[in-house]
């Protein structure tokens, strides 16, 4: 599935949670106390979802444009 990063922030959080975790692929993980940071790829931008694992709920949510440099 191909979403631009604008359409993908205007979903509401559960369908950006939906899409990240049936479509998204798994770029790196890290785990820093009790929270699971997990990077994903979506079309051509990345969402980071935080875990807290001693609750297994979601912390949070951060999306990033991926920015290439152009040379001319």
């Amino acid at each position: 599935m191909n979403i631009s990063y604008y359409d993908f922030k205007n979903l509401p959080d559960q369908a950006q949670c939906n899409i990240v975790m049936n479509q998204g692929r798994v770029m790196n993980e890290t785990t820093i106390d009790k929270l699971k940071y997990v990077l994903y790829e979506i079309s051509y931008f990345t969402v980071e979802i935080i875990y807290n694992t001693a609750n297994n709920t979601i912390a949070g949510m951060n999306v990033f444009q991926n920015k290439a440099v152009y040379s001319n």
